[in-house]
C-alpha cells in the first residue's frame, strides 16, 4: 500500500461486548468519519463491513464466519491478555495487527492503516499465486504444443518454443493459451506456419 488510506464512510464491525473500550473505539471511529457497529454473536458474514474488530480475550473459532477467499476483511485484534493461545487465536484467524486494551485512541488509526495495508497484501500474494497455480497447471499443454511444433516441423524443443513464445507475444496472449488454441484446432495458425 503506498498511502495511508481514507475511512471516511467505512463501516467497522466490533465483535466485542460493551465496555470502556469500545466506547473509545467508536468515539474514535466518528472523527475518522468510520461508522461502528458493537455487537457480541458471531458475524453473519465478511460483507456486512469493511473491517472488523475482534475481542481476541473472549473469542471464539465460531466468531467469525468462514473466509471463502482465504481474506475476509482487515481484521484488528483487541488484545489485552499475553497469554500465547490468544495471540495465536488472533493469527489463525487472520488478524493483521492488534491494537492492546485498554484502548488507547493513540493505538487505533496506526493498527486500522496497517491491518489494512496486510490485507491487501496478503489479497495480491494470493492472487498472485493463483495466477501462477493456474499457469503451472496449464504447463503441460505448452509441453503438448511444443512437442505438436517438433513433430510437425521437424524443430527442435528450444526452436519450437520459441515459436510458441512469438506467437503467444504478437498477440497479446500467454503461451498457454496459445498452447489450448493451437492444440484444440480452434484456427489456423499462418504465423507458425
Amino acid at each position: 500500500m503506498s498511502k495511508t488510506p481514507n475511512f471516511t464512510g467505512w463501516h467497522a464491525m466490533i465483535l466485542h461486548r460493551a465496555d470502556t473500550n469500545t466506547e473509545r473505539l467508536e468515539r474514535q471511529f466518528g472523527l475518522l468519519g468510520i461508522r461502528a457497529t458493537c455487537q457480541w454473536a458471531p458475524l453473519a458474514d465478511w460483507e456486512s463491513a469493511d473491517l472488523v474488530l475482534v475481542d481476541a480475550d473472549q473469542g471464539w473459532d465460531d466468531l467469525l464466519p468462514a473466509k471463502p477467499d482465504a481474506l475476509g476483511k482487515p481484521l484488528v485484534a483487541l488484545l489485552g491478555s499475553e497469554a500465547p493461545g490468544r495471540i495465536a487465536w488472533a493469527m489463525q484467524q487472520g488478524a493483521s495487527a492488534i491494537i492492546p486494551k485498554p484502548v488507547a485512541a493513540s493505538a487505533i488509526y496506526p493498527a486500522l492503516v496497517m491491518a489494512v495495508s496486510i490485507h491487501e497484501e496478503r489479497r495480491g500474494v494470493a492472487e498472485r499465486m493463483q495466477f501462477l497455480e493456474e499457469r503451472v497447471r496449464m504447463r503441460p499443454l505448452v509441453h503438448a504444443a511444443v512437442e505438436k511444433l517438433r513433430a510437425a516441423r521437424g524443430l527442435d524443443e528450444e526452436q519450437a518454443y520459441a515459436m510458441l513464445r512469438e506467437c503467444a507475444m504478437r498477440r497479446r496472449l500467454s503461451t498457454e493459451q496459445v498452447s489450448a488454441i493451437f492444440l484444440g484446432g480452434a484456427e489456423p495458425w499462418p504465423e507458425v506456419g
